[in-house]
């Protein structure tokens, strides 16, 4: 995962490599709409940026093309994201859950869905205890 922060502009370019799958700097510009569109050379020099990142690494060479592919989920950036997002706040979810129920954003189900979790790792934790004190 990088260790650094991922831009509005890197991100998207990553969600064409998620969606697509590998690409050329090409086909990463053609997932963008039209209007608005950055230039090729913006892109390019953004796509090597991540593979300094080591975000996204060469998969191919097509001719004088290379074809790029992610390295990191959608998931670890998401988390990373989550996280940086809540060391704004020291590290506290309240003000980020408050914010979420005042706006609607967040649902009964996420709410259920977020309990399942914390019981299944809940009950996970107390199983790895458990069979640490056996050991």
């Amino acid at each position: 995962m990088p260790t650094t922060k991922l831009t509005k502009l890197e991100l998207q370019i990553m969600e064409a490599l998620w969606t697509r799958g590998s690409c050329s700097v090409r086909e990463i510009l053609d997932t963008f709409p039209e209007a608005g569109r950055p230039a090729y050379t913006t892109v390019q020099t953004t796509v090597y940026r991540l593979e300094r990142k080591k975000a996204v690494r060469i998969s191919k060479r097509i001719s004088n093309a290379n074809i790029f592919e992610a390295v990191i989920s959608r998931g670890q950036a998401h988390s990373r994201l989550v996280d940086e997002l809540l060391g704004l706040f020291g590290g506290g979810t309240k003000p980020v859950m408050a914010h979420l129920i005042e706006t609607g954003k967040l649902t009964l189900e996420d709410i259920r869905d977020a309990e399942r979790t914390l019981r299944s790792l809940s009950n996970t934790s107390a199983k790895t205890k458990v069979s640490r004190r056996g050991e």
